[in-house]
């Protein structure tokens, strides 16, 4: 077999991970995706192969309690499936590169002091990414790798579009905006080219919609701005988020509700959002189905909040040419799609209800002013990329 690469994407309680073959023709292709989850209560590990069959499912022992035992099944589960193959490096998903990091890095001592000084940034997030890096390079030193950031793709916005307006010393400390989701993002700028042509030097706006959701402004492939700010809180309504929230509302939580920062952190990340409104689930295909009031609104805030910061960032666009949806919901929820677009019509969309229901990938008429798509995203493969071309295991992409 060919030389390997793997994707770590590292959670709390889950380890996701993609095994990618190096070709001749020097690109990747995908020939494992899976997970080991419930890490720490029940582990269970289920892959597919590059096809999409079931190639492992099974439960794992107790041991897995954290990203560096769930690591050692995975290197077992490795060699007994790809033996033969040189294992040429890691890429990991890492939510913050802060503003020093404006694109994926080889991963050295030092990067690695710089990224946990970012932990407060992303408590939720970050020491689990760099725990799987230092897993891996505990039990393999030998094998390099690389850091991908879901910041990165956001670093050429404007001064403006990145500022919180608070005073400099805070500023100073870090406190700006960085946005989210940027692996998703500049997958799908890489791509447009090819998927949608007709709108990709020009002004577009990209829905990642799913358990987190974010709305990413581009301008010829560039990110000039996005609905997640300092945090992954900022935004959108999603699963069990907030989003934008007015800060006074936070202030009440302390000053007369009492509560402590862990119990305000836990309500804002965890307790909020889709399962916050309707008390029901986190899950939007649960909750289009529900029959309860308060599923309803849930769902009907969701597609106000999107179509509305559609329109603030149509507003620094200057205009709209196209619109992208993505990620689980944008790529599967015809209805969700179906009810965006429609509120957002007035921008000049005229909606392909057949072609919607179909899943594309154009959902708009000919002749519609605002072409609107459906795109599957694909942030491992982004990773895998950049890991090969750091690498130099493979050409970079124009």
């Amino acid at each position: 077999m060919n030389d390997c690469a793997v994707v770590l994407n590292a959670g709390s309680s889950s380890l996701k991970f993609c095994v990618f073959e190096r070709l001749a023709a020097q690109t990747w292709k995908l020939a494992a995706r899976g997970q080991i989850e419930g890490i720490g209560t029940s582990p269970h590990m289920r892959v597919k192969d590059g096809e999409g069959s079931v190639v492992a499912d099974e439960p794992l022992g107790a041991t897995v309690r954290d990203a560096s035992t769930a690591l050692d099944s995975l290197a077992v589960w490795f060699r007994g499936r790809f033996g033969n193959a040189r294992l040429a490096g890691f890429g990991h998903r890492v939510v913050h590169g802060g503003a020093q990091f404006a694109g994926p890095v080889v991963v050295t001592p030092q990067v690695m002091d710089d990224l946990r000084k970012l932990i407060p940034l992303a408590p939720l997030h970050q020491p689990h990414n760099l725990a799987a890096i230092d897993a891996v390079a505990a039990r393999l030193p030998g094998v390099p790798q690389v850091a991908c950031f879901d910041t990165s793709f956001h670093r050429g916005q404007s001064e403006v579009a990145q500022i919180i307006p608070l005073p400099k010393h805070i500023r100073e400390a870090g406190v700006q905006r960085y946005g989210f989701h940027g692996l998703s993002y500049e997958y799908i700028a890489s791509v447009l080219p090819e998927a949608a042509p007709e709108i990709a030097g020009k002004r577009v706006i990209v829905a990642h919609l799913g358990s987190g959701s974010s709305l990413c402004a581009m301008r010829e492939r560039k990110s000039v701005d996005s609905t997640f700010g300092f945090t992954a809180l900022d935004g959108l309504c999603m699963g069990t988020r907030t989003g934008s929230v007015d800060p006074g509302a936070i202030l009440f939580l302390f000053q007369n509700l009492g509560l402590s920062a862990s119990e305000v952190e836990t309500i804002l990340y965890k307790k909020s959002g889709l399962i916050g409104i309707s008390g029901l689930s986190n899950d939007m295909r649960v909750l289009l189905t529900a029959s309860e009031p308060a599923a309803r609104l849930a769902v009907e805030y969701f597609v106000y909040r999107v179509a509305k910061e559609i329109g603030a960032l149509t507003a620094v666009l200057g205009g709209l040419d196209g619109l992208v949806f993505t990620a689980g919901i944008g790529e599967n929820s015809a209805q969700i799609r179906k009810r965006i677009c429609e509120m957002s019509a007035w921008l000049g969309i005229e909606f392909d209800a057949a072609a919607n229901d179909a899943s594309g990938p154009r959902i708009s008429r000919p002749g519609s002013k605002v072409s609107t798509w459906v795109i599957p995203t694909n942030e491992e493969l982004m990773i895998a990329r950049h890991t090969g071309v750091l690498l130099g295991l493979v050409e970079a992409r124009a």
